[in-house]
């Protein structure tokens, strides 16, 4: 309790600083915005010392929702154009194409071989050797479709 109650604008700002750092390390964009309220109450206090500091906390909390809200909401109606869409979603990156069968798809189920990698297949039963396409993915199951 002693130790909130002698925080001052610095411990703020130094706060702010770490948080932006940690973002370097850590996978997402949410540190940023912890660190930029850290940042605002350390300005606040700055501009009002006599702030007490459960108002500070308060304001640290307040800032850092609001600024998490903010940057969400503003990424939702302006998400990161990408060239490359299916970047890491690798079951994306089939679709639309056509395999031929090595074994048969089972009760609705099968392998294929594509590239390097053996995928679980999910379709109408079909014999080996027929055409499919992919038309879907389901998690880690590519969905496909016998084409005639």
């Amino acid at each position: 309790m002693a130790l909130l109650q002698q925080l001052d604008y610095w411990h703020w700002l130094i706060l702010g600083v770490l948080l932006v750092i940690l973002e370097i390390f850590s996978p997402g964009v949410f540190l940023i915005w912890m660190g930029l309220a850290a940042g605002l109450v350390g300005l606040l206090l700055l501009a009002f010392p006599e702030l007490g500091w459960h108002y500070q906390l308060l304001g640290f909390a307040l800032f850092s929702v609001a600024s998490i809200l903010a940057a969400r909401s503003f990424l939702l109606r302006h998400p990161i154009q990408t060239d490359q869409p299916t970047l890491n979603r690798r079951g994306e990156q089939y679709l639309g194409r056509s395999f031929t069968l090595e074994d048969p798809i089972i009760n609705g189920e099968g392998k294929i071989r594509v590239d390097d990698t053996t995928w679980k297949i999910r379709g109408n039963d079909c014999p080996g050797g027929s055409q499919i396409k992919v038309i879907g993915v389901d998690g880690v199951v590519l969905l496909v479709e016998q084409t005639r």
